[in-house]
């Protein structure tokens, strides 16, 4: 019941990190529906480009011990050895392309859906994977239960198709089975030739429909509740209050900061006590001013009396100094709409350095 109400409350999609999670962690859709059609397909293809070659080279060495027993006597060991080397080599064509074809078909359709991947966290001992109890609940639960009626409705259906198919050639199955190996062996494989496809169409429309039915699953169970999603949310963005102290002592800094720099300044612009913008003007750094402080109320007051203590001149010029404090920021050029008011200033700075050295 408790297990009910829990996926019910799960209604929001899951996000990109809860499902980036589980992907690290090994939780990924797999359809093994695929994979038993890929082994289908491989088993196909052997059917139909290697398995007549290698029943017919097969049947010719059956035939030819049947037909001349006297050329393969066992009268000790090492006639038994050449006799299975014999049949081994012979066989070779029909095991080992279907060997072949089975092991790539069945990585491609795995490395197809999801790319390989090193979790290790799957493989770490756990002891609920040799636990008995465990073993038991995942063969009888209902995941158990239903997978096994599926692998019985598929046997089945395919089962019952496959009579369908070849009811025709029952009898004639049949006769061929008093003929030389050769044409059994043809009759054998134009049988299966037709009992494949039946099985390849049927297989691959279960792929399909699994491997979409695997993945709405898949995110049917990492779905998150509104509690998740707003605990998800204050996670990546930090929480507000962290985040509030985190500015203000970004804020301390760069004032901090601001006002060690005033010493370096050329002028300072005053509201008399609500504004103050402090200028460093330096030929050979830059052709225009550079604002390095900037503060309103007590930063104000701080810049002008650090100013003071340095002997940087304060001129008061409350439109010129309210409209550089809006509109520029610290250690940047000022723009050309106040560059004929601060070159007045500028020039009556230098003429009073001139005066002093004169």
């Amino acid at each position: 019941m408790s297990e009910d109400s829990d996926k019910e409350s799960k209604t929001e999609a899951p996000s990109e990190k809860r499902v980036s999670d589980a992907i690290d962690k090994g939780n990924i859709p797999f359809s093994r529906e695929i994979t038993m059609f890929a082994s289908v397909a491989a088993t196909y293809v052997f059917v139909v480009f290697f398995l007549p070659r290698g029943f017919t080279d097969f049947a010719e060495a059956l035939k030819d011990i049947f037909e001349q027993p006297e050329a393969w006597r066992l009268e000790n060991a090492t006639d038994v050895t050449t006799l299975i080397l014999f049949l081994f080599n012979r066989s070779a064509g029909l095991v080992v392309p279907i060997i072949l074809l089975l092991v790539s078909f069945g990585v491609a359709s795995s490395v197809l859906q999801n790319l390989p991947r090193l979790v290790l966290d799957r493989i770490a001992p756990k002891a609920e994977r040799i636990s008995p109890v465990a073993g038991f609940k995942r063969i009888y639960g209902m995941p158990g239960m239903v997978e096994f009626a599926k692998g019985f409705v598929k046997i089945a259906v395919i089962s019952t198709i496959i009579a369908f198919t070849l009811r025709d050639d029952f009898y004639g199955s049949l006769d061929a089975m008093f003929s030389d190996p050769v044409t059994i062996f043809t009759r054998i494989s134009n049988d299966l030739n037709q009992i494949m496809v039946v099985v390849l169409l049927c297989s691959g429309v279960i792929a399909i429909a699994d491997f979409f039915w695997t993945r709405h699953h898949w995110l049917s169970e990492l779905r998150m509740t509104k509690e998740e999603v707003k605990e998800e949310f204050k996670q990546s963005q930090g929480d507000p209050i962290v985040r509030a102290r985190l500015r203000s002592i970004a804020r301390d800094r760069a004032r901090r900061r601001m006002i060690t720099a005033v010493p370096r300044a050329t002028l300072v612009v005053a509201n008399p006590t609500h504004f103050a913008v402090a200028l460093r003007y330096v030929r050979e750094e830059g052709d225009a001013p550079v604002v390095i402080a900037k503060g309103q109320d007590l930063v104000a007051l701080k810049i002008r009396e650090i100013a003071e203590e340095n002997g940087i001149p304060v001129f008061e010029d409350p439109p010129l100094a309210r409209s550089m404090f809006a509109q520029v920021s610290v250690d940047s050029v000022i723009p050309p709409v106040f560059y004929k008011a601060v070159a007045e200033l500028i020039h009556r700075v230098y003429a009073a350095k001139q005066k002093r050295t004169s």
